[in-house]
């Protein structure tokens, strides 16, 4: 027999759902602008990298969208703030990224903190979401491993 289930707090798991859905919107203007200020010898595969996490962070701030509505919350036309720091170089870029890719693991495990117990299927999703941001946190540490090479 499964134990039984908390309730749900559905207003404050609304709420960090808008906040998760500004975030990842946020995520897609930061990256499309990565993707185009983007230069030089690694321009091509970091621009696919970019581009790729843009839609990405399309397609979760639609998921998050669909809870929300879910829920009966109503999602905002808002996106997060973000942050210009004029910055272009390749390791700026991909800091800068790494820094976004960890705020979220925080929003998701925040989310995951408020419906543990009590919905399976949220705490299902926010473990999803935190594992995809992890690899993302993974692979930009690869990257940056490569750019933070002294060169020669």
């Amino acid at each position: 027999m499964l134990p039984a289930m908390d309730e749900l707090d559905v207003d404050k798991t609304s709420g960090l759902l808008k906040t998760i859905m500004e975030y990842e919107l946020a995520g897609v203007v930061r990256y499309t602008h990565y993707a185009l200020m983007v230069s030089g010898p690694n321009r091509i595969p970091i621009v696919e990298f970019m581009r790729a996490q843009a839609s990405e962070s399309l397609q979760h701030a639609q998921q998050v969208g669909e809870l929300l509505t879910g829920l009966g919350g109503h999602p905002s036309l808002a996106i997060a703030p973000v942050d210009e720091s004029f910055e272009h170089a390749t390791e700026a870029i991909l800091s800068e990224s790494l820094n976004h890719e960890l705020l979220s693991i925080q929003l998701y495990g925040d989310l995951l903190e408020v419906v543990t117990g009590a919905s399976v299927y949220l705490e299902e999703f926010a473990r999803q979401m935190i594992a995809a941001e992890e690899m993302h946190c993974m692979e930009l540490r690869k990257m940056l491993r490569d750019v933070r090479q002294p060169q020669i």
